[in-house]
């Protein structure tokens, strides 16, 4: 079972390749410099309160990165360190977590240099140590100034990543009809889930109480301290935008300049989330069949029909696997991050239609991080241990089936798999849920600049202006971007480009609503 991560367009591209083989705010000159520790100006400003001497001074032994199984080794120009942590927050004197961080530092000489910019990249649970030196392209002018620096955050890949299934499990797993049709097939479902959270309980116990967006928060002001930064500047991307809303409703106080690009909506609960994806992919699959002369209605109900066929009959591909209906709307999801991915897609339909699944099993294994020798990677499973543990909001299997008509009038594609989704998900899980909602109220915070994407399939436009206004007046400035794909910023605007550019470089703060076309 996977989830439709909230991920950002460069992650999304990468596993597609994989699987197919106005006002200023100042100049920031005053910032704090980043050193090996923490300045005198990081050191005089209250951070990471309460946490014992041996957090708050620790150095960081940066050195040369290695690679892992699921990624190589970045070039020389990048440093890899580890940052230890509270385990648990609320005993900071206790057990400490390594966390995983990479940087590369500013290029523009140390006159010129702001400081860090910290990135996150979605999921939740994607690897910033593997997709930071990738991203560098995009970001080349932002380097200039900045320390490009990014981490795994706790429970995900190098930074006590969780695995709660062996490979061979996941490929087990696959078999399993994520629309149930009859009672038989419901109840292997929701048997699947609950023996994937016996399986994350038992590989990692006590982590999975503590691996919350709350506290990935905390750890990056610990991290901001330790870097030597008396503000945080943050580039936050997907689920990355709810990580950078929760860290400044926590320090207001300590918000330098803050991106939140593809935001997730922090008004929406469980059902609320799965609702916007299923409106989000839809409108992105329209405007995908618009764009190959078909009519919306017509070529959705093509691909209904298509699904049905292989609900009934998985088809072969040329690598012996069969492709499950499952598979096939994972592997529909993946071209729908990004336009330049729509030829990708008219051509997996095209070979599905004439009985070949092999191209839209590649699509999905690249979305589920399954490697040529069938070694999957942990993104999925540290995105369900985060997510369960945010998510209060438990639909059980009868609420769910009453809300299907629902999701089913959204969209005819989707809405069986999301509706159902929302019980599925965290069906079981071994670790209550921490809130319905994230709170993102920022009062006295710096201006905070909210990217929306009228065309992101993943992240739907609305949730930018709700981010805006929940972070409060004066400090959420909506940015809008009438364009496709998930996320704007380097997709392809000269507009949204430059204005988050003059907003991270110069401190200038565009005004609120301002529209790019």
């Amino acid at each position: 079972m996977t989830r439709f991560a909230r991920w950002t367009a460069a992650a999304a591209a990468a596993l597609l390749v994989a699987g197919c083989s106005s006002g200023s705010s100042g100049d920031g000159t005053d910032e704090g410099k980043n050193s090996d520790t923490p300045s005198a100006a990081a050191s005089s400003s209250g951070a990471a309160a309460g946490l014992p001497a041996s957090l708050t001074s620790q150095k960081l032994d940066w050195g040369r990165c290695k690679g892992t199984s699921d990624s190589p080794a970045p070039g020389s120009g990048w440093q890899c360190a580890t940052l230890k942590v509270p385990l648990d927050y609320a005993k900071p004197d206790g057990e400490t977590i390594g966390l995983a961080l990479i940087r590369s530092k500013a290029t523009g000489g140390e006159s010129k240099r702001i400081g860090s910019l910290l990135f996150n990249f979605g999921g939740p649970g994607g690897s910033g140590v593997s997709t930071m030196p990738a991203y560098e392209s995009v970001v080349g002018p932002l380097h200039q100034r900045y320390d490009l620096v990014s981490w795994d955050p706790r429970g995900v890949a190098t930074s006590e990543g969780v695995r709660c299934r062996s490979d061979k499990a996941i490929q087990a797993a696959e078999s399993v009809d994520a629309t149930p049709d009859d009672a038989a097939e419901e109840a292997a479902y929701f048997k699947d889930a609950a023996d994937f959270g016996k399986g994350c309980e038992k590989a990692q116990g006590k982590l999975l109480s503590h691996v919350s967006t709350t506290d990935t928060a905390r750890d990056m002001d610990l991290m901001r301290h330790i870097l030597g930064d008396r503000r945080m500047h943050y580039f936050g991307i997907s689920y990355g935008t709810e990580l950078g809303g929760v860290y400044a409703h926590l320090f207001p106080q300590k918000v330098g300049r803050l991106i939140l690009d593809a935001v997730v909506d922090p008004s929406a609960d469980t059902v609320g989330h799965a609702k916007n994806q299923t409106l989000g992919f839809q409108r992105a699959l329209d405007d995908y069949l618009k764009s190959t002369g078909k009519d919306p209605k017509q070529g959705s109900q093509k691909i209904v029909d298509l699904l049905d066929r292989i609900d009934t009959k998985p088809l072969p591909t040329s690598g012996g696997r069969k492709l499950t209906e499952t598979l096939a709307l994972t592997g529909i999801i993946l071209p729908l991050y990004s336009k330049e991915s729509w030829p990708t897609l008219t051509s997996a339909l095209k070979a599905a239609e004439d009985g070949d699944g092999s191209q839209l099993l590649g699509l999905a294994d690249g979305y589920n991080s399954r490697d040529a020798s069938g070694h999957y990677g942990t993104t999925t499973h540290s995105q369900r241990v985060i997510s369960c543990l945010d998510d209060k909001q438990r639909p059980t299997p009868e609420e769910t089936e009453t809300l299907l008509p629902e999701f089913e009038k959204i969209s005819p594609v989707f809405g069986d798999y999301l509706g159902w989704d929302t019980a599925g998900w965290c069906h079981d899980w071994p670790v209550g849920g921490q809130f319905d909602n994230p709170e993102v109220s920022a009062p006295g915070a710096e201006p905070i600049l909210v990217v929306g994407n009228t065309g992101d399939p993943a992240t739907p436009y609305e949730g930018a202006r709700r981010m805006a206004d929940e972070l409060g007046k004066g400090v959420g400035v909506q940015l809008t971007w009438k364009g496709e794909g998930h996320g704007a910023y380097g997709s392809g605007s000269d507009c949204v480009d430059s204005t988050v550019n003059s907003y991270l470089l110069d401190g200038t703060v565009p005004k609120d609503g301002k529209v790019c076309s």
